[in-house]
């Protein structure tokens, strides 16, 4: 952006047409929050483009990957003109193409769970959006924001629709909503596949399971999931920074799904070591035989 465009920049200006649902005071509240992400493929940028556009000025953000073709039917950036390039580099620029005033803190390499502390540090909210298959960072980031004493939330596309869950640091906890055990083992990738979306409101539409492939760490995925999880987390994430008190975290679960005219919001008695959910998992475990790989099993795509 040239010096001149960002002389023209006024931020009250911008962001401006948002007022009548949030009032100018939550506006400037808004503006002085940090929000960080994790992840910028799948769902990670539309969370970032969406909250910047919501008027959010401060970011910490991470993702090391670049853009390829099998990314154009989802990601935000991804085009013919970003082939190749750092996804992390172009959510950057069109955050600040949106608001020259941003104050970015990005990370180009992979987190590890070692790693969860430093990203983390001086953020308000931590929005969820690593690959599904990185559980490690994910658990660590999760239990690195309880510590912290801040929200976190995962609002993960499936299918034509969004499956939400949000954590409180005083409520129940990621990992006991999720009841995982040591490591990355199948089991625990198949509990987090099932919490996330219990009702399985997707599942009647997924018209050809062949495309399921746990092996080859690949899921079907929607232009459509990507966008209503954009709009599900940024909006949770302006609730819970501004402090609105409407909030139904865990053990509360929530799921919209287009296609099927339906959504659900309901609570996970006991969370991930209620009888039911440990059956549900047996359930989808026998259900998907020969498309699970050594830790697979996953139901959306982040």
């Amino acid at each position: 952006m040239d010096s001149i465009d960002a002389k023209q920049f006024s931020y009250e200006e911008a962001f401006s047409r948002t007022l009548g649902w949030i009032t100018p005071e939550e506006q400037n509240r808004l503006k002085s929050k940090t929000v960080a992400i994790a992840g910028l493929g799948g769902v990670g940028g539309a969370h970032a483009i969406t909250l910047s556009r919501l008027g959010i000025c401060k970011f910490k953000l991470c993702e090391f990957d670049d853009f390829d073709l099998p990314n154009f039917n989802r990601q935000f950036g991804a085009g013919v003109s970003t082939l190749g390039c750092s996804k992390a580099d172009v959510i950057v620029d069109r955050i600040r193409d949106i608001n020259p005033e941003a104050e970015i803190d990005v990370t180009h390499t992979p987190l590890r769970p070692q790693d969860a502390g430093v990203f983390l540090e001086g953020a308000d909210i931590y929005v969820d959006s690593i690959d599904f298959f990185a559980l490690d960072v994910r658990r660590a980031l999760f239990a690195q924001a309880r510590a912290s004493g801040i929200p976190a939330l995962t609002a993960a596309p499936v299918a034509t629709g969004s499956a939400w869950i949000i954590f409180q640091p005083d409520g129940m906890s990621f990992e006991d909503y999720f009841a995982f055990e040591e490591g990355e083992t199948e089991h625990n990738f198949l509990r987090f596949a099932v919490g996330l979306a219990p009702r399985g409101l997707h599942l009647p539409y997924l018209v050809d399971r062949s495309y399921v492939d746990f092996v080859r760490r690949k899921v079907p995925s929607t232009p459509m999931g990507i966008v209503v999880s954009a709009g599900v987390a940024s909006t949770e994430a302006m609730k819970l920074l501004l402090g609105r008190r409407n909030v139904r975290s865990a053990p509360w679960f929530h799921q919209v799904d287009v296609l099927a005219g339906q959504m659900i919001s309901r609570r996970a008695w006991f969370g991930g070591r209620n009888p039911v959910r440990s059956l549900k998992v047996h359930l989808v475990k026998r259900k998907l035989r020969g498309q699970l790989g050594q830790g697979a099993g996953a139901a959306s795509d982040t």
